[in-house]
């Protein structure tokens, strides 16, 4: 009986697996049709794949201005969020100050809005600093946007770490600055990578924004995407082709970072 409830639940988890990856696999396949085999109406799983597409994207598209963009973006946001954040989060889990608990939640409460919501508000506030078609205001939003999730996880972290190592650093003669850099810093490194890969992923991925925040210069590769909408219709091969190339990158981060990502996940678990 418990062999059966095994093998039923395997059954569900890979049914659920297959409908999740339903999507990609269209993607991919769709990538690898001609403009007449995408609009059949009858649709073929097995089909005469052409490199027509990829050919398109990488050739026509300035595929190399976007990736460039891309590239700054995500990276600078990553390491100005973990900087930010990580500040952030020893402050939230070793100082005693007013509303400290309320800000805690709150921090963790705005990571909820999604980036859609803000896309209004933050061009018009970019617009009247003169930040907004350029890729600092891109790289200001999604630190933004990840801030509560670093902060959250971060503070798991040092909520771990003895205070008794800081106390002993400090006799010895460090500053709080020093404290936090030889001492904490070295034991939440899982945390910081597992933030790290997140806020990467969410910058490399991300369109509504850095669609509304940039021009045709400043774009990022999910935003070059529109580049394929014109007034004569839409290329779905196109989109589907340069979509695997962006999806590429991220997954195979995820696949190769996919233990840290567990760690920094579960070790920084505070309980309540």
């Amino acid at each position: 009986m418990q062999a059966r409830a095994g093998w039923f639940h395997y059954l569900v988890l890979s049914i659920l697996a297959l409908i999740c990856l339903m999507p990609v696999v269209i993607l991919a396949l769709t990538a690898f049709k001609t403009e007449r085999q995408v609009f059949d109406t009858s649709w073929s799983w097995f089909f005469m794949p052409t490199m027509d597409n990829f050919r398109s994207v990488i050739e026509d598209g300035h595929i190399d201005r976007y990736l460039k963009n891309s590239l700054i973006i995500s990276v600078a946001a990553t390491l100005l969020t973990l900087l930010v954040g990580s500040l952030c989060a020893y402050a939230l889990a070793r100082f005693r100050f007013l509303g400290r608990e309320t800000l805690s939640y709150g921090t963790l409460i705005l990571r909820t809005l999604p980036p859609a919501v803000l896309a209004v508000p933050v061009f018009v506030i970019w617009a009247g600093w003169g930040i907004n078609d350029t890729l600092a205001g891109v790289v200001l939003i999604y630190v933004a946007l990840n801030l509560p999730f670093t902060i959250w996880l971060l503070y798991g972290f040092i909520q771990q770490v003895p205070e008794e190592l800081e106390e002993a650093a400090a006799i010895d003669g460090c500053g709080p600055y020093e404290v936090f850099w030889r001492v904490i810093l070295p034991l939440i490194k899982p945390g910081m990578a597992a933030a790290a890969i997140f806020t990467f992923r969410l910058a490399w991925n991300e369109f509504i924004l850095s669609f509304i925040l940039t021009n045709r210069y400043t774009r990022t590769l999910p935003a070059s995407i529109s580049n394929y909408i014109t007034d004569t219709g839409v290329e779905w091969g196109k989109i589907m082709a340069a979509g695997v190339l962006i999806a590429l990158p991220p997954l195979i981060f995820t696949f190769v970072a996919a233990k840290q990502i567990i760690t920094g996940l579960t070790a920084g678990a505070v309980k309540g």
